[in-house]
């Protein structure tokens, strides 16, 4: 019988095992990636993520970066080839069970987090864990908790997911473990793609919060969902009817609270709409997540009554739907305590949007003003610059329907 040949003495293994290193040997670059800003900034705020992703778009690599640029350790835990008890701890009898009782035995990879204090979880494959093992993973997500054991602050859960129609043996998320989590659509990106591949990956850096912000970012963002959650509160709670988007981001009082915590952080750290967007749209759903990003961009918006108080100098939105907003409220303002001098500074607000911006803006606040004249006020000489505007707007209207009851024929 030949005796075995010990391969790794082999000259050749040797030159393999150099040209691997080289081909793992990689520099980074700053670079502009909404993607990996958003998924960062959801990790200094300690709030679950989960990353969802075609199979091989990079959702692993992204998050092996993401620790090494962090100096996090990183633990990774297939969720799929565990069984319930390795996150929610084996039953271990002790000497007195009936005075000592039964504690749950936690794995050795949460022990070993533990022991370090600080770190990166990792659950992959979430989506192809069954619903027993999701129900489990339910304590360790929301409470860190495995077993009897609690993880430390230090420790960052990320988790990923592709979706069920590409998924090995997929499942939908339940509604209570994805309310829970952060989603984050991931999608490559062609040249980061190019670069990365030619041996420079873009770098990640935790956000750079402003101390002198962080009372004022507080307010802000409690004002900012308060707010729409006052005047919309249907959307406190609504639950998706259809299975596979409950397995998403939708709205609860779980999910309001961690995307007020996400807003703060944004405004700490001067954070572009576009990322404030994806984190927000990811954690309440698109509908209520645009819904609190458009009363966001009210609240920025000038107060009514000091237009009203001083025409001449009033600043208006150049966005036509900022703009219409703070007309409209202008009018109800009006409306809501009717005199004579506001009125007529109503009207030269009207003309000043009429001047700076378009036309077709004024049409609807000019009528509703217009009616709300007293028989005791006189006409102000502003309305004969506004008649044309509305007139035109008014014919273009008809002309419109016109045209549209033409077509039906």
């Amino acid at each position: 019988m030949p005796l075995a040949v010990d391969r790794t003495s082999d000259p050749q293994l040797a030159v393999a095992a150099e040209l691997l290193s080289l081909l793992r040997d990689t520099t980074t670059e700053p670079r502009s990636d909404t993607q990996l800003e958003a998924l960062t900034l959801a990790v200094a705020a300690d709030l679950p993520v989960l990353l969802w992703g075609e199979p091989g778009i990079g959702k692993t690599a992204a998050l092996t970066q993401l620790a090494e640029a962090l100096d996090l350790p990183l633990t990774t835990v297939v969720a799929s080839v565990h069984e319930p008890s390795d996150f929610s701890g084996l039953p271990i009898v002790g000497d007195d069970p009936a005075t000592q009782g039964v504690p749950m035995a936690p794995p050795d990879w949460a022990v070993r987090l533990v022991r370090a204090g600080r770190g990166l979880l990792f659950l992959d494959e979430l989506s192809t864990a069954p619903p027993a093992v999701q129900a489990a993973l339910l304590r360790l997500v929301l409470e860190r908790r495995v077993g009897a054991l609690r993880l430390p602050p230090g420790i960052r859960i990320v988790a990923a997911a592709n979706p069920r129609s590409s998924a090995a043996d997929g499942w939908e998320l339940s509604p209570p473990l994805a309310n829970r989590f952060v989603h984050l659509q991931w999608v490559h990106d062609h040249e980061v793609v190019v670069r990365g591949l030619g041996g420079t990956w873009p770098r990640t850096a935790l956000p750079r919060l402003c101390p002198e912000r962080l009372p004022e970012a507080v307010a802000f963002a409690r004002r900012a969902v308060c707010g729409l959650l006052s005047a919309r509160p249907a959307l406190v709670h609504r639950l998706p009817g259809n299975e596979t988007r409950r397995g998403g981001p939708w709205p609860s009082p779980r999910s309001w609270e961690m995307t007020l915590r996400l807003i703060a952080f944004a405004t700490a750290a001067g954070t572009s709409r576009e990322v404030l967007s994806m984190l927000v749209r990811g954690t309440v759903g698109d509908g209520p997540g645009l819904e609190l990003l458009a009363s966001m961009d009210r609240m920025d918006l000038p107060d009514p009554e000091t237009l009203l108080a001083d025409p001449a100098a009033a600043v208006l939105p150049e966005r036509g739907d900022l703009r219409q907003t703070v007309l409209d409220g202008v009018v109800e303002a009006v409306r809501g305590r009717p005199e004579r001098g506001r009125w007529d500074a109503a009207w030269a607000l009207l003309v000043r949007a009429l001047e700076t911006g378009p036309p077709d803006l004024v049409v609807v606040p000019a009528s509703t003003l217009a009616a709300l004249r007293r028989e005791d006020w006189d006409v102000p000489a502003a309305i004969e610059r506004l008649a044309g505007a509305v007139s035109v707007s008014r014919r273009a209207d008809q002309a419109r329907l016109a045209a549209a009851a033409g077509n039906g024929r």
